[in-house]
């Protein structure tokens, strides 16, 4: 008809655009139309409704706004309707300038708009996070006499929740609740996941078993939110006990066990995942790659790389292909048992099967050889992944920098540090910090000082560490002045002293015997429920030790004892050194009898001062009996104690009784 010019009217023309729009036979619904504006037939404002259904059904809202644009450049006279899908159009790129633009060209020409059209223009300002502005369509659509539904309700709580405001996501649905509408399942996702986001298991507990009760079905998405949060605010009982709940109802799915499984790995508890791993097995859910990464990463955190290695093998028989993440686990897990060489051919076999390291496992690699004592071949291994196109970040210099600090050789350092500030890497807090540690344990304080004010020039941030590093050292040059205003710098700028600042500064002013101080700077710590370690205890039992003061340091070690604090073989020397020193031959012997229960045995030193403070005070057949118990363990006596023990050189004795354990 349009070819032979006989143009039918524009009513039947809509009829069958209509049809073709309905049946998705889009395209020949655009060519039709295209051929009618081509011969000045575009229509009315009812074929342009048609034609942007179509491109919005097409997911193409600029082709639906471009012919809203052409029929208002012809003069098509457009209603209401017309308007409210061209704003359903804008909203769903989101444009929402525009779509806020039409809205009110919508009212001031006297149109009321639809409620799909306020709920399209709220949801889209929810959608770039515009909730003031959402809020005041919904007061809009309100006075309309529209009544709030449950999308855009929906709509508002979600907007609420992005912003970090729960409670008035909260506060509308009891408003829902109060108008008579029933939620929907949505609605109980999105506060549910909220909630556990925020850690409020409690509500969103309590909003899951309300959905069950409205004989609504929990879907996987909701489970998993729940167990997430059960997990990490509340206990893995909870979370099991909704996990069975999920198994019995047939919701359970291979995402829901590998959340249980990823988190019982992480924890340790190898055993309990076997047993959810044949669990999910005997009920049909098909293990995937992210089920085995998490069993390889539970054997590689106990230690048991022989049984990592036979998952890995077992998920490539089942025909499941390895991602860099796993064998990031296995690299990790190897340098951890310190087997270098199985950890560098898991790492050539990645690289050999094609799968290109990420910045996460380079830095594994990195790591575990400066932590072997390799930094050299670590920064050569750098330097090769950097040839093959891999761009290391700030870490990776980081791991090479504090290797070389630690072996001493502070030229290699700073020549990769050199090298990190040309390749255009910022140093960050962790690379000055490390530089400061380093060159205040080689004894060149300036130099650290520069590196500590070259970070404050830069505004690098400072953190507890970094002022932990320069604090200690100043402690060690026994400079308790410097220290104690870097520590009281530390409180100014908001940071809190971690227990290791602490025990630098309790050593610090032990080692000036201000035994005051350091017992204040304790009190504090106590105060302030910084744990005190183990370092802390030691040290300010040796200085009440030396000071005689028995008693407050027998109340320090039981102190230290009811917090589960286990002394080790420094804290043990300590106390027999100034027990003998004293003369408290009898205590000191129980202390001997404490290690020997708790499997620690003793060094040639403890021996040697025991058997000196019994042959000061005459108790001959004692400090025999040690130096026989010494030869049954095993230990080799040293020049002193046969001076004491042949020559009675009881001038050695009271030399080696008064030593202190720094």
């Amino acid at each position: 008809m349009i070819e032979l010019e006989l143009y039918p009217c524009v009513t039947c023309m809509n009829i069958l655009l209509a049809e073709l729009v309905r049946r998705k036979m889009i395209v020949n619904a655009r060519e039709l139309y295209d051929k009618m504006v081509l011969r000045g037939m575009g229509g009315d404002r009812a074929t342009l409704r048609v034609m942007m259904h179509a491109c919005l059904k097409e997911g193409q809202p600029n082709k639906a706004e471009e012919y809203f644009r052409e029929a208002r450049a012809r003069g098509i006279e457009l209603d209401a309707a017309s308007h409210g899908v061209a704003i359903q159009a804008v909203c769903s790129k989101p444009n929402l300038r525009l779509a806020l633009e039409l809205l009110k060209e919508m009212r001031e020409m006297g149109w009321v708009p639809s409620v799909g059209t306020f709920t399209s223009v709220i949801k889209a300002c929810v959608k770039q996070g515009n909730m003031v502005e959402a809020l005041r369509i919904k007061d809009e659509m309100v006075s309309c006499g529209n009544s709030i539904n449950l999308v855009v309700a929906t709509s508002l709580m979600k907007g609420y929740c992005v912003q970090g405001n729960l409670e008035s996501a909260l506060d509308l649905f009891n408003i829902i609740i109060e108008d008579g509408l029933s939620p929907k399942k949505v609605m109980y996702a999105v506060l549910i996941e909220y909630c556990c986001h925020n850690g409020n298991m409690e509500k969103a507990y309590e909003l899951y078993i309300q959905m069950k009760n409205m004989d609504i079905l929990p879907d996987v998405f909701i489970v998993n939110n729940l167990v997430r949060g059960f997990l990490k605010y509340r206990s893995l009982e909870d979370a099991c006990k909704l996990f069975d709940e999920a198994v019995e109802c047939s919701v359970a799915n291979v995402f829901l066990y590998n959340n249980l499984l990823s988190w019982l790995c992480g924890e340790g508890k190898v055993s309990e995942a076997c047993s959810l791993w044949d669990k999910m097995v005997y009920n049909g859910v098909v293990p995937n790659l992210v089920s085995y990464n998490s069993m390889i990463h539970g054997y590689c955190r106990i230690g048991n790389m022989e049984r990592a290695h036979s998952v890995f093998l077992e998920l490539l028989e089942r025909g499941l292909k390895p991602n860099v993440f796993t064998y990031s686990i296995l690299i990790k897990g190897y340098f951890r048992k310190g087997d270098i060489k199985r950890a560098l051919d898991v790492f050539n076999d990645m690289v050999a099967a094609k799968i290109t390291p990420t910045e996460f496992t380079v830095n594994i690699v990195i790591d575990g050889l400066c932590k072997a004592g390799r930094t050299s071949e670590a920064s050569d291994r750098l330097n090769k992944i950097v040839e093959r196109g891999f761009v290391p970040g700030c870490m990776s210099y980081n791991n090479i920098i504090d290797g070389f600090i630690k072996e001493g050789a502070m030229n290699s350092a700073l020549a990769v540090y050199r090298e990190m500030c040309e390749g255009g890497v910022s140093p960050n807090v962790v690379t000055y910090t490390s530089f400061v540690n380093g060159f205040c344990k080689s004894n060149q304080i300036d130099l650290a000082l520069q590196m500590w004010n070259d970070m404050k020039k830069k505004g690098i941030k400072l953190d507890v560490t970094a002022y932990c590093a320069l604090i200690d050292g100043f402690c060690k040059r026994r400079d308790m002045g410097t220290a104690s205003q870097l520590f009281s710098e530390l409180l100014e700028v908001g940071l809190s002293p971690s227990t290791a600042v602490y025990s630098s500064m309790i050593w610090g002013f032990q080692n000036l015997n201000n035994m005051e101080a350091a017992l204040d700077l304790h009190k504090k710590m106590i105060s302030e429920g910084i744990p005190c370690d183990l370092k802390a205890y030691t040290t300010l039992i040796d200085g009440l030790l030396k000071r005689g003061e028995l008693q407050v340091a027998t109340d320090l070690y039981s102190e230290m004892l009811q917090k589960k604090i286990v002394p080790d073989i420094k804290t043990y020397t300590v106390l027999i050194n100034g027990l003998c020193n004293k003369g408290q031959l009898e205590n000191a012997r129980k202390i001997l009898e404490d290690m020997n229960k708790r499997s620690t045995t003793p060094s040639v030193h403890i021996y040697s001062t025991l058997i000196a403070g019994n042959f000061k005070e005459g108790n001959l057949q004692e400090a025999f009996r040690l130096h026989d118990e010494m030869l049954d363990r095993g230990l080799v006596p040293d020049d002193i104690t046969y001076d004491i023990l042949v020559n009675g050189k009881f001038e050695g004795a009271n030399a080696l009784v008064g030593t202190s354990c720094a």
